[in-house]
């Protein structure tokens, strides 16, 4: 068996959107699993949607998810260019384009957008009103003689390819199997654009070709295109590369993913506060399903178990709660420091200056799924927020507004003449002042916590939060709480 040669081919039209990252990764994961080679090519022939920074966007993507290519633009294995701009500018597309017409497999058409225009009819289905243009080979039918004569005088032209009116085209999908369709649904598509580039479904069998891909990983949307793909390569009389078209990913409405969902790209993700580990592991999982129940995975481990055969023919739901968990449980599990180091613009955000944003780090890490909710659970600490004296109220620890005031009054005296702030020292002062009133260290704690705070529910105990805060600020709130009781009971 040859190699296994896969390539991503991405344009270079803006953000990589979750959809191409998955072909990204799929690629990937197919070439690194067989031991074969992945080709980074950038496919940039629609030159009006190229967007600036565009091609920076995909080498930054590729290398933040580990997605090193092989072979590329900056690591060239002498099969290149791996633009399609400096192909196009090698005459490598004309070149085989010219080909196929010489075989007449193709050819030149001349008609000018008038012309084009009245080819064009409505037809509906489903209830649906839609328009559509199928070229009437008007073209073809040119001499020899007229062709070159309309080339001589610079007339414009495209290149169409020459498809047949009748019979059928199979081509075979690893998912999918065979598909047949009628030649009939075959328009002479374009190959060569009237500016010189080819359109994409030309460059990109040329290319594939000419690369040794033996894998082609791309969306279902592409179904419908791949009987003309075929009919090139038989044209040129290549052999066809395996096809694997992956699922349409929804939205949870299943709805096709769209930009306007705010976490459509990569970056938007990580804009979100998510890690990418934990992006490219659920992304792995957006079509494919590996044999067991495990859900984490690292990139070796995808690598070890992906079999794209297991890829489903189903749409998948990108579940944003699920990404959620996922990503908590990658923080979960990470090392403390570079925790600090992702969740730092966060961490610099909403911890007041002077206190110890590694010992709050410590606290949330276990408490959240996504950076920007730190903010949420540490909030009380720039200051305690207005609440209800019914959160004195728990039952289980017997606590009420009245007799934690009594606590609180009583407390104070032994916080007052205590120094070290430390987190252990606390609890043993607490604990010791507990035994001593024969009180359970859930009566003491409940009300110290609720008054330091302010909330129902903290990333800490009492304890931890008094050390973070501080002895001043820690009286100071206590006193506070005091005041507060004494006004609303």
């Amino acid at each position: 068996m040859a190699k296994v040669r896969t390539r991503f081919a991405p344009s270079p039209t803006g953000r990589m959107h979750v959809g191409n990252l998955r072909t990204a990764l799929y690629t990937y994961l197919i070439a690194k699993h067989e031991g074969g080679d992945y080709i980074l090519r950038i496919e940039d022939t629609d030159q009006e949607r190229l967007v600036e920074g565009a091609v920076d966007i995909i080498y930054r993507t590729m290398k933040e998810t580990g997605l090193v290519h092989d072979e590329g633009p900056d690591k060239d294995k002498g099969v290149g260019p791996y633009v399609q701009s400096e192909r196009q500018a090698a005459g490598i597309y004309m070149e085989y384009a010219k080909k196929l017409i010489e075989k007449g497999e193709a050819y030149y058409c001349f008609c000018d957008q008038e012309r084009l225009d009245s080819l064009k009819q409505d037809i509906t289905a489903d209830g649906e009103t839609k328009t559509i243009s199928v070229y009437d080979k008007h073209c073809l039918s040119l001499s020899k003689e007229e062709v070159e004569k309309n080339l001589a005088e610079g007339k414009p032209f495209v290149i169409r390819q020459n498809n047949p009116r009748t019979g059928t085209t199979t081509f075979h999908d690893e998912l999918y199997g065979d598909i047949t369709v009628d030649n009939s649904e075959l328009d002479d598509m374009i190959l060569i654009k009237s500016d010189g580039f080819p359109t994409y479904n030309f460059a990109n069998v040329v290319d594939d070709h000419l690369m040794g891909i033996t894998h082609v990983v791309r969306g279902n949307e592409y179904l419908s295109s791949s009987p003309k793909y075929n009919r090139l390569y038989e044209a040129f009389g290549w052999e066809v590369p395996k096809y694997i078209h992956c699922p349409l990913i929804t939205n949870e409405e299943h709805q096709k993913l769209s930009k306007r969902s705010g976490h459509s790209s990569f970056e938007d993700l990580v804009e979100k506060g998510f890690v990418t580990e934990a992006i490219v592991n659920f992304v792995a999982l957006l079509g494919w399903s590996p044999e067991g129940n495990q859900e984490i995975f690292s990139l070796p481990e995808l690598v070890k178990e992906f079999d794209y055969h297991r890829i489903g023919k189903s749409p998948a739901v990108f579940d944003y709660g699920k990404l959620k968990w996922m990503n908590g449980e990658y923080l979960k599990a990470m090392d403390l420091d570079r925790f600090m180091e992702l969740a730092k613009p966060y961490l610099d955000e909403a911890v007041p200056d002077g206190m110890d944003q590694r010992k709050i780090a410590e606290l949330v890490k276990s408490r959240i799924e996504i950076f920007p909710e730190i903010e949420e659970h540490i909030d009380f600490l720039k200051a305690v927020p207005d609440y209800d004296m019914s959160m004195y109220t728990h039952k289980k620890m017997k606590t009420t507004p009245e007799n934690s005031l009594a606590l609180l009054k009583e407390v104070l005296p032994v916080l007052e003449e205590t120094d070290d702030y430390s987190n252990d020292n606390l609890f043993a002062v607490l604990k010791k002042f507990g035994e001593e009133h024969e009180y359970k260290t859930g009566f003491v704690m409940w009300p110290l916590r609720t008054a330091v705070s302010g909330k129902m529910s903290t990333p800490g105990g009492a304890t931890q939060l008094m050390e973070i805060l501080g002895k001043d600020e820690s009286i100071n709130r206590i006193k506070n709480a005091i005041l507060k009781l004494e006004k609303e009971i």
